[in-house]
């Protein structure tokens, strides 16, 4: 298992690593992580939603995602309420409180899920969620240290050092746990490291002196890493720099950033395009000035429909859309850009206005559609198109086209002018479909540029083998080794406070 100080302290891209290293050596790996709170999803083959770190995760291991990988998914729909999918369907929708009761009959599912992939595969390699030092869950938890416990896991920690603090976060999370907890507490890796490894050594000694425990390796900072992320906490971390321009222009990507934004991930394909600058954010100023806005996904819709009104977003995008300039919602701001919202599901506001951009009505149903769509873009010159739906909205077309032919007498989504509207996530992956919007958004904006040669599939890859050479060449893998075989070693010292041991039953 590897466990993280914090969110965002690396754990995810640790996994995708050694999950590459792994199966780079023959090796049949797969990832798994046992509660996983994200708005960023995807969808597997056989139509079951699961976090989308876990399906890059089993692409850097060379495997299909399926839903043990993720057995159970909350998603945030406000700021008290959570969706909870379990083995990648809607289960129930709760509250903060109210999910922990449900905790005994998912520790159940987690349990087998685990069980089932190690049955199947050589090595299974679990990622914590936040810390394993987070006190106040640990009686119920089914993430970190008591799915440790109960599965009798190794467990490697994963500190950020870029955040400062490290050797405090790491000591720290190792003193809060109880003695059976620490004693699966077999070592560390730090992570981010910028500058000369010897300046790092003292603390690492002093670390390991501390804690009789090693540090399993010091990952440096690389720029442009990235993997599918869980959160919009990692936005906060600096974007990539756009590559050069091929043609003469740039084009700069606004995405307007919801509070309850999900599956945000379907931008990097267009950050991976030369010329190209993407930016989130909530300025009406970079609203109007953008040559492309893209609404992204929601899970409260109507809740980040009334913050669009409320901070001049909505205003601005009327203004943009009126001067004929583009705009590109993508399911939740899809719906957004329609006419009307009646939902009785996730907001229950029952029937709201939308901006009415497009003419498109959005009905709210209680069955969540979870599936993989294939069809053509005509304003791409007919390329194939493909993509995966998450939604509880049901869409009418009532005027405009449809951007994509699905094969069904309607087609999927909407153009009227300057408007595009999608309900198909991932479409932009597609190198011919993301190319011809781009050269669309060009023409109307009046600026020469060109796009790039390289497919995003092999930009994907190629991030996913950094990955695995961070970990082939700068971790212990031998140690690491050893961990897999052989489990946390005996004798491992326990550091005080270590708070006393949870009942039995626990």
């Amino acid at each position: 298992m590897v466990c993280g100080t914090a969110s965002d302290a690396g754990k995810s891209l640790v996994v995708a690593g050694i999950c590459r290293w792994l199966a780079r050596e023959g090796v049949r790996v797969a990832p798994f992580k046992a509660q996983n709170m994200a708005l960023n999803s995807a969808v597997t083959p056989a139509g079951a939603e699961i976090g989308r770190a876990q399906a890059a995760q089993a692409a850097a291991a060379g495997i299909e995602p399926e839903a043990a990988m993720n057995p159970v998914l909350i998603k945030p729909s406000g700021e008290r309420h959570s969706q909870v999918l379990l083995m990648g369907k809607p289960y129930a929708d709760v509250g903060a409180r109210d999910y922990q009761a449900l905790k005994p009959l998912l520790r159940e599912r987690v349990v087998e899920a685990l069980t089932d992939l190690r049955s199947r595969y050589d090595v299974v390699v679990c990622e914590g969620a936040g810390s394993p030092a987070e006190i106040n869950l640990r009686a119920d938890d089914i993430a970190n240290m008591g799915l440790a416990r109960a599965a009798n896991l190794p467990v490697v920690i994963v500190g950020d050092i870029d955040r400062g603090g490290v050797f405090a976060a790491l000591h720290g999370n190792v003193a809060l746990l109880e003695p059976e907890d620490q004693a699966l507490i077999s070592g560390f890796l730090i992570n981010k490291f910028r500058g000369d490894p010897a300046i790092l050594a003292p603390g690492v000694d002093a670390l390991t002196a501390l804690t009789g425990r090693p540090t399993f390796g010091v990952l440096p900072w690389l720029d442009g890493l990235w993997l599918d992320v869980e959160d919009s906490l990692a936005l906060e971390a600096p974007r990539p720099e756009a590559a050069a321009p091929v043609g003469a222009d740039t084009l700069e990507v606004a995405v307007v950033r919801l509070r309850w934004m999900s599956n945000f991930t379907d931008v990097d394909a267009l950050s991976c395009e030369p010329g190209v600058s993407v930016r989130f954010t909530r300025s009406p100023a970079d609203v109007q000035r953008a040559d492309l806005v893209l609404l992204p996904g929601t899970k409260a819709t109507v809740e980040d429909l009334q913050r669009l009104r409320s901070s001049g977003l909505a205003e601005a995008i009327e203004r943009r859309a009126a001067a004929g300039d583009p705009i590109l919602g993508v399911c939740g701001g899809y719906q957004m850009l329609g006419t009307a919202i009646a939902d009785d599901v996730e907001s229950r506001r029952g029937t709201v206005a939308g901006l009415g951009l497009l003419p498109v009505r959005t009905e709210f149903v209680a069955d969540k559609l979870l599936r993989r769509v294939s069809g053509t873009v005509a304003m791409a010159g007919g390329a194939p198109a493909t993509g995966y739906e998450i939604r509880h909205g049901r869409l009418l077309r009532d005027g405009g086209a449809a951007l994509v032919d699905d094969g069904s007498a309607q087609g999927e989504g909407c153009v009227v002018g300057s408007i595009l509207g999608t309900s198909w996530h991932g479409l932009l992956e597609g190198d011919d479909v993301r190319r011809g919007l781009l050269a669309w958004v060009a023409q109307r904006r009046g600026r020469r540029w060109l796009p790039g040669d390289v497919a995003f599939a092999t930009v994907r890859e190629r991030h996913l083998d950094r990955l695995g050479d961070l970990v082939a060449e700068h971790a212990d893998t031998e140690a690491l080794t050893r961990l897999i075989e052989h489990g946390a070693p005996d004798g491992l010292p326990v550091l005080p406070p270590a708070p006393p041991a949870l009942p039995p039953s626990r």
